[in-house]
């Protein structure tokens, strides 16, 4: 009466399952572990943008003064969104970045798209310092 009956057993069945439960335990860690190793290299690429953008503060206060700004001088002109034109540390709300004002200007980023990371810290030494 049976004859020619298709199909999967239960054995088989739980043995992909178990397959898969392994495969899982295996890659989500791998995954989550290269999800914060990413935020870290995103804020490092922040970083960069931020010295980017002070050494065109730089540039642009020279024209404008003729010498070159120390270290406090930059953050001040630097900050100063009338002036420079922009908002040196407005990342959007990807990054917290935070700009220190003494030389060497410190620039740190703790948080990467709502998330802490490790704090990641560049530096940028100003042409009078």
């Amino acid at each position: 009466m049976m004859k020619n009956q298709k199909g999967f057993t239960l054995i088989e069945i739980i043995a992909v399952l178990v397959i898969l439960g392994v495969l899982a335990a295996v890659a989500v860690p791998k995954y989550l572990d290269l999800a914060a190793a990413g935020r870290q290299q995103a804020a490092q690429a922040a970083i960069s943008e931020i010295k980017g953008r002070l050494s065109q503060a730089q540039a642009k206060y020279i024209l404008e003064n003729g010498t070159a700004p120390n270290g406090a001088v930059l953050y001040t002109y630097a900050s100063n969104t009338a002036q420079f034109g922009a908002n040196l540390t407005a990342m959007g709300s990807d990054f917290n970045v935070t700009l220190g004002s003494t030389a060497p200007l410190t620039i740190t980023v703790d948080k990467v798209q709502g998330k802490n990371i490790t704090a990641v810290t560049g530096y940028f030494n100003a042409a009078g310092d």
